[in-house]
């Protein structure tokens, strides 16, 4: 059985997290799913606002992910339609969504006993957050 709540679950999950808020995504939500599932350590959710700007964080978490933190994406879903797009990095999985996918699914009332992980402990910062 593999070790939940890694650090290098953690540290792909940041990773993810901080793409996300480069490129402009919002709400952006880390989730410790560790004592809900054993399939997954993370959950990363983000929220983009166009397709191309989907395309543009999943391309680039790619990027991160197995260029410089030497990951392997196991698979991926949504990608042509852009509305719910699915990174599987084994113990870290990444949502990205547009506004009204992402509303309707709803993963965080979903995934409700999860432990949100608050993107100060990971050292970001989401100016979409401020003043709320």
């Amino acid at each position: 059985m593999r070790p939940h709540g890694t650090e290098r679950s953690l540290e792909l999950a940041t990773a993810a997290a901080k793409v996300a808020l480069d490129n402009r995504g919002q709400d952006v939500t880390v989730l410790d799913v560790c004592k809900q599932t054993a399939l997954f350590d993370y959950f990363v959710i983000a929220t983009g606002t166009s397709r191309r700007q989907l395309h543009a964080i999943s391309e680039e978490i790619d990027d991160v992910l197995e260029k410089q933190l030497n990951d392997q994406r196991l698979g991926i879903e949504g990608y042509d339609e852009s509305r719910w797009i699915v990174l599987d990095y084994g113990n870290v999985v990444i949502h990205l969504f547009d506004e009204e996918t992402r509303s309707y699914y709803d993963l965080e009332s979903l995934w409700a006993d999860a432990t949100p992980v608050p993107l100060a402990e990971l050292g970001l910062h989401d100016p979409s957050q401020e003043g709320e």
